[in-house]
């Protein structure tokens, strides 16, 4: 089923983008490998501009979704929120979500959760949000591209380098913890 995705994802740069909206509005776990493993059969510019507007979109979608539930006072949803304590720490820790450092985040691979949180506790203009992250993704996704563009990988390949950072974030997660 999977290679059935990437392979319709390598042939259309709708199907890529589409991806790339869901995954955005998700957990946006999936951009790297979709975009190394989808490039080879696209120019990379093009890549990056449809894939970089795409998971933009899908960004500023979970940024509303992140924002309402933030607003609600609904028992259910409280385990899908942080803690008050933690949403104070962010802030506490990132006083300020700025459009330069929304970008500057999202132009590397580092998770800009902590930003998000910011972005949503503080009403951070939806449209702002999305050109930064665009302008953010555009440099980061035509790095991926050319290197997925000019160097196939098999995804065997891509799937183990996925997981070993999976690996490594779950025992830095473990370790703090056990520490705590």
């Amino acid at each position: 089923m999977f290679q059935a995705l990437f392979d319709a994802a390598g042939q259309s740069l709708l199907v890529l983008s589409l991806l790339l909206f869901v995954d955005g509005a998700t957990t946006g776990a999936g951009t790297t490998p979709l975009l190394l493993l989808c490039a080879r059969h696209h120019e990379p510019w093009k890549v990056a501009v449809a894939g970089g507007a795409a998971s933009a979109a899908g960004s500023a979608v979970q940024l509303l979704v992140f924002r309402w539930m933030l607003g609600q006072k609904r028992p259910w949803m409280t385990r899908f929120l942080p803690s008050r304590e933690k949403i104070e720490a962010t802030l506490a820790q990132y006083p300020s979500a700025s459009f330069l450092a929304i970008a500057i985040a999202r132009a590397t691979p580092m998770p800009d959760a902590p930003l998000k949180l910011v972005a949503a506790v503080i009403g951070y203009p939806i449209w702002r949000y999305l050109v930064a992250v665009l302008l953010g993704a555009l440099p980061y996704y035509a790095a991926l591209a050319y290197v997925g563009h000019e160097f196939p990988m098999p995804p065997w390949v891509i799937g183990a380098v996925v997981g070993v950072i999976v690996l490594g974030f779950a025992i830095d997660l473990l370790r703090r913890r056990m520490r705590a």
